[in-house]
């Protein structure tokens, strides 16, 4: 499974850091960590016995809630700390301190449904466990 999980990391996060090659024409390595950790932790939540058998609705939003937590996280570290100035959503409505805002928080909503479906392919589904019957210990009778 850990191999599996490798390659969803690997492939979201060059995927994301080509899809902002694409619209901004810069991405920074950072980029490509953060959407790896994004979709590995999206698959690994949505995908649990609590989750597992959720509406789509319900793992859009909290795709969307761990997508824009991992942002803030990077961008506390690489833009604040860091001063790279890999993104500023200062001009954005609805911003936290330029990191995060909500129109993207709504597209990594969207975004969840193509890390389901990767997640899905290359990870299959989890299996429910089995409950094991522990075999009767040897009495201590003999018997």
């Amino acid at each position: 499974m850990l191999k599996r999980l490798l390659w969803l990391f690997g492939i979201c996060g060059a995927v994301y850091v080509l899809l902002e090659l694409i619209y901004r024409g810069r991405s920074h390595i950072s980029m490509f960590f953060a959407a790896g950790f994004s979709a590995v932790g999206i698959w690994l939540c949505c995908n649990c016995r609590r989750m597992k058998k959720k509406c789509l609705l319900l793992k859009c939003a909290l795709g969307s809630a761990f997508i824009t937590a991992v942002e803030f996280a990077t961008g506390v570290v690489v833009n604040l700390w860091m001063r790279l100035s890999v993104w500023d959503y200062s001009s954005m409505p609805m911003n936290l301190l330029g990191q995060v805002c909500l129109p993207f928080s709504l597209v990594w909503f969207l975004l969840t449904l193509p890390i389901l479906g990767l997640g899905k392919l290359l990870c299959g589904t989890y299996r429910e466990e089995t409950k094991r019957e522990i075999p009767a210990s040897p009495s201590l009778s003999g018997e």
